[in-house]
């Protein structure tokens, strides 16, 4: 990999590791110092490794020019609150402490920062703006671009979740093993809107929907490798997010235009993340309770089967049945109504569609244009153009657009 590839590539992966390492040793009121350090870090890089060429290995230079910055800072603090600071009730020793980049200190420190920026204290968007931000390495115009909003309000939502966790005192640790269930629930929720923000994004920036999904996925990987996280609901997220994760390339033509599940070419789905999936979603299996993601990854599982089977949409509408008892949504409402379609006939599930009531979601209308389409395509018509004129992104609008061309001909 050549320089200009091998930089960013790096710092995508290393610069959340050093930035969780130096945190956890500063504290949270200094995670804007840790931050500079790291992107100094790779300032030097850029200007060095032009001059002198590649070092033989590149993760290591930057370890060491981090833990050689992080080292010089702290002594220069040392030195002023020994001889400039007169508040200090004690003296403060000036021994520098063991910066440790060790593979297992980084997956420690990540784990923890992962938890700390999952606080309750701090709103989910906040959440998901600092994991983005601090676990993920993303640029502000990155994260500015995944939630399709402006850099300046990306900057002063998170600067205000860093004041919140300054003034909360969150400690950069492990919760207690009582409160790890709860804390680790939020996690995961974190976690999930993570990668969906990249699988459902309105954004056509490929390559930063892509990122987004594996990034999740990593950090997922992670709570499987600690003995206190690896529960089953962990391991049926990551199921769930290998099963949807394999289907990303057929998602999109050429040009990042959306292509319907039914009209997917089957030959890029990646077969290895289908297995991944299948392998987590056994581990998942060995609990007693089943989470919101069981029902989800089974559902992605049924997903990845290639052929249209009654029994494959059966076993997706009874999946989304048990996850409506979990956790009601409008979205599973409407994908089990369709997956009821499916299973049995359009006309029961249009008598289902009707007792739904959400007039004022674009999907709804959209599912009854599917629904009505060889029943009444007047109707279906007339459903059609109610989506259209509520839908907003304009990947949506095209597809609609196109269903109602389709319908015209057609009838």
């Amino acid at each position: 990999m050549e320089e200009k590839e091998l930089l960013p590539h790096l710092f995508r992966t290393e610069y959340s590791k050093i930035t969780a390492v130096l945190c956890k040793l500063l504290g949270f009121e200094h995670l804007d110092i840790a931050e500079d350090i790291a992107s100094e870090t790779f300032l030097s890089a850029s200007e060095l490794w032009g001059l002198k060429g590649l070092p033989e290995n590149p993760a290591a230079w930057l370890y060491t020019v981090a833990k050689n910055k992080a080292k010089n800072h702290l002594k220069h603090r040392a030195v002023f609150q020994q001889k400039v600071s007169v508040q200090l009730s004690q003296a403060v020793t000036s021994e520098v402490p063991e910066i440790d980049l060790s593979a297992q200190n980084i997956k420690d420190s990540q784990l923890q920062m992962m938890f700390a920026v999952c606080h309750p204290a701090i709103s989910l968007e906040s959440q998901i703006g600092l994991a983005l931000r601090v676990l993920c390495g993303f640029g502000i115009e990155e994260i500015a671009d995944a939630f399709l909003t402006g850099k300046d309000t990306i900057n002063k939502r998170l600067l205000r979740a860093k004041e919140k966790l300054r003034e909360e005192n969150i400690a950069i640790a492990f919760p207690e093993a009582s409160q790890i269930p709860g804390r680790l629930e939020a996690v995961l929720r974190t976690l999930y809107l993570l990668f969906n923000e990249g699988y459902f994004s309105a954004s056509h920036d490929h390559s930063l929907r892509k990122d987004l999904c594996l990034e999740a996925m990593r950090l997922t990987f992670l709570l499987t490798e600690n003995e206190a996280t690896n529960t089953p609901a962990v391991n049926a997220l990551i199921a769930l997010m290998s099963f949807q994760a394999s289907r990303f390339e057929a998602r999109t033509d050429d040009s990042g235009e959306t292509i319907l599940y039914d009209d997917q070419d089957t030959s890029l789905w990646d077969e290895d993340l289908i297995r991944q999936g299948q392998f987590f979603l056994n581990k998942a299996s060995e609990g007693n309770t089943a989470s919101k993601y069981h029902f989800e990854a089974g559902i992605a599982y049924w997903h990845t089967i290639k052929t249209n089977t009654p029994e494959k949409w059966e076993n997706i509408l009874q999946l989304y049945n048990h996850l409506l008892t979990v956790e009601y949504s409008p979205i599973a409402a409407l994908n089990r109504t369709y997956a009821l379609s499916r299973a049995n006939s359009k006309e029961a599930a249009l008598q289902e569609a009707k007792k739904l009531s959400l007039n004022d979601h674009y999907q709804y209308h959209l599912l009854l244009g599917e629904l009505y389409t060889g029943i009444d395509n007047s109707l279906a018509h007339s459903a059609l153009e109610k989506a259209l004129a509520l839908s907003h992104s304009s990947a949506d609008k095209k597809i609609i657009s196109q269903k109602i061309q389709q319908l015209t001909e057609n009838s």
